[in-house]
């Protein structure tokens, strides 16, 4: 991605409507995810599985495998083909993805197909996950205010859309095929009018990004997974892996947390998982301007360590009161290591979409490892116990909190030809 010090300049209108297009595709991502999660049980019903949560949760898993996947080849294939139809076409992935899980359960009631449609709706994502984060450092950079917390507010936005859609259609009772099907539609429609707003490799006067000059697939590869050798990208991922792992685990337990540790009823645990929600959308959508007033460094040190203090007084608990303060700090905790780490990933170097491809997979991995781990932990020693190793993540992600200070770019020159815009 070019520096801005290099590029056209470009009009505060133009810049606008870059920044919105990308906004556009966050939400559009949060709406596939939430899409699928909203009709879990009506395509458990379909395929005929009963009340088993082990076929479910195979099924899930497939799309796990599916995101990792994608998330390992997004840098390649983002360098390779760039912004435009890297996005489009990882859209155009999920939107199959989608397809197949609709028809496969409503129609051919096939669990292989609905597997299918997982991968490729985990692998789609995946992809697309990696590219509009280092689109949305880019016009970060331009627009030169801290834009990432409200990107992945947009992400929240969407998979609210996708859950309200998703609970209406089921009152409707509307087949989860043709649910499906329109919002695998609405999906590559809205991604092709977004994707025109976006400035292509030339218009971010990339001049090395000529197809003539393109560098070979293995020697791609190789400048790809060299990032791993860079310290500071892995301490940037130590603090990705605390506040991933932290949300993770909380979307999965604190409701059973809340109902089986705190003793409490399975409605008031609904709605203390909603004060933990709301917490994290509100710090996302407030972190950016914070961001800018108290750089990066003491924002996640603040967020870790209201994160840190929430978590003992949920696990500690007592009146609910002090459970429900605990939550909104752990809430407000998380919120914004992701999307600052993002931006850490792509500050001042060469090969940026590697770069936050790598800590996307260790974010990633932290997000879909962590809540079985939480299980697991939780069988042996009771699940608020197993929760202090979420304690323990997020003071790792306070000590690590150096690391995403940012960097100055590089001098003037242009970015060598593996810079994927």
């Amino acid at each position: 991605m070019s520096q801005p010090t290099s590029t056209p300049t470009r009009t505060r209108r133009e810049l606008s409507a870059w920044r919105n297009a990308i906004f556009v595709i966050f939400i559009l991502s949060g709406l596939a995810m939430a899409t699928w999660v909203a009709r879990i049980p009506g395509v458990r019903d379909d395929l005929g599985l009963g009340k088993d949560p082990s076929a479910v949760g195979l099924l899930i898993l497939g799309m796990s495998i599916g995101a990792i996947a994608g998330l390992s080849v997004s840098s390649p294939v983002l360098v390779r083909f760039g912004p435009h139809r890297g996005m489009v076409g990882g859209l155009v992935i999920v939107a199959i993805g989608t397809l197949a899980i609709g028809f496969g359960s409503t129609t051919f009631h096939s669990v292989p197909l609905v597997a299918i449609g997982l991968v490729l709706l985990g692998f789609g994502n995946g992809m697309v996950d990696v590219m509009m984060n280092v689109e949305a450092t880019a016009v970060e950079r331009e627009i030169g205010k801290t834009l990432l917390p409200l990107m992945h507010a947009c992400f929240s936005l969407g998979t609210v859309l996708g859950a309200a859609i998703g609970a209406l259609a089921a009152w409707l009772a509307v087949p989860v095929a043709w649910h499906l099907l329109g919002i695998a539609v609405a999906i590559v429609v809205v991604a092709l009018i977004a994707i025109r707003y976006i400035p292509r490799e030339a218009e971010l006067g990339d001049e090395a990004a000529a197809p003539t000059e393109r560098i070979p697939f293995g020697e791609r590869m190789r400048t790809s997974l060299a990032v791993w050798a860079d310290w500071r990208l892995i301490l940037i991922g130590v603090v990705m892996l605390g506040m991933a792992f932290g949300e993770g685990s909380a979307n999965d337990w604190i409701s059973l947390a809340v109902v089986d540790g705190h003793g409490q009823s399975n409605s008031i645990g609904a709605v203390v998982f909603g004060f933990f929600v709301a917490a994290m959308t509100v710090g996302r959508v407030v972190g950016g301007p914070i961001v800018d007033r108290i750089g990066r460094v003491a924002a996640i040190r603040i967020t870790a360590g209201m994160g840190a203090v929430g978590l003992v007084l949920f696990i500690v608990g007592g009146p609910m009161w002090v459970v429900v303060i605990g939550t909104v700090l752990w809430g407000f905790g998380v919120s914004l290591g992701f999307p600052l780490g993002m931006s850490a990933a792509a500050d001042g170097a060469a090969n940026p979409a590697a770069r936050v491809s790598a800590v996307a997979i260790i974010g990633y991995c932290a997000f879909l490892a962590g809540p079985p781990l939480i299980g697991f932990l939780g069988q042996h020693f009771g699940l608020l116990n197993a929760l202090f190793l979420v304690l323990a993540l997020l003071v790792a992600a306070f000590l690590a909190a150096p690391a995403v200070r940012p960097v100055a770019a590089p001098a003037p020159a242009r970015e060598p030809a593996s810079d994927p815009a």
